[in-house]
């Protein structure tokens, strides 16, 4: 396996149209299948946006702890430089992580993450993963055995990057689920494979009585609703 990056964000809220903003972003390098020690890790300064108290809950992030934090304007381009021309993953990344990063990127004039790098473990889970009640990377470090004690008081960018560095990792792992075509085509071919009886089958040698015909035809005759 290449190198590829996962990468999580925090934010102030969900939506980066009306206003929220990115607060958080962690990274974890993987290299040839192996998680390096090579992260990123910034808080960002969300330049006066209040962060609400249902989303302070989620990652225990404040307005107050980011004041002397950088802007996005300083660490956009370090994360850009961190990412390289790697493929980058994201758990969810289509719906939230890739255009919530992409929209604060095109606010500074920055180029977008490439739909080419984008990865998003949700995609790959649903075509190899079937245990699960649910795709949620909770559930699916659950699954692989991946302890999630680090992050028991709170989300955290790095942390969740981590985890979903080391799920990732299981994923490809995963041999993929075959196409349901496929299968249905196997077993059919198998089932005409079969012969329908073997060699020794009895075969009936005389012709049925006259009386064996007339039931069988009256019988027929009922079956079709004939009189």
């Amino acid at each position: 396996m290449k190198r590829v990056i996962c990468f999580d964000i925090e934010t102030t809220g969900l939506e980066y149209a009306r206003g929220d903003r990115c607060i958080e972003i962690g990274a974890v390098e993987i290299d040839d299948g192996v998680i390096t020690d090579r992260t990123f890790h910034e808080y960002i300064n969300p330049d006066g946006k209040i962060i609400p108290n249902d989303s302070y809950m989620v990652h225990k992030i404040s307005n107050a702890f980011l004041e002397d934090k950088p802007k996005m304007s300083v660490v956009a381009p370090r994360f850009l430089e961190f990412i390289g021309d790697a493929p980058i993953v994201a758990h969810n990344g289509a719906d939230f992580d890739f255009p919530f990063m992409n929209f604060e990127l095109s606010k500074l004039g920055l180029p977008p993450i490439p739909k080419s790098q984008q990865l998003d473990s949700i995609v790959i889970a649903r075509n190899r993963v079937f245990g699960p009640k649910s795709l949620s990377l909770d559930s699916l470090a659950k699954w692989f055995g991946i302890s999630l004690t680090a992050r028991a008081d709170a989300h955290g960018a790095l942390i969740d990057a981590e985890i979903l560095a080391k799920v990732f990792i299981e994923l490809e792992n995963t041999a993929p689920a075959p196409d349901i075509h496929d299968v249905i085509a196997k077993q059919h071919a198998a089932f005409l494979a079969q012969p329908k009886t073997d060699g020794s089958f009895p075969h009936r040698t005389f012709t049925a009585h006259d009386d064996e015909l007339e039931n069988h035809n009256a019988f027929i005759k009922k079956i079709n609703g004939e009189k």
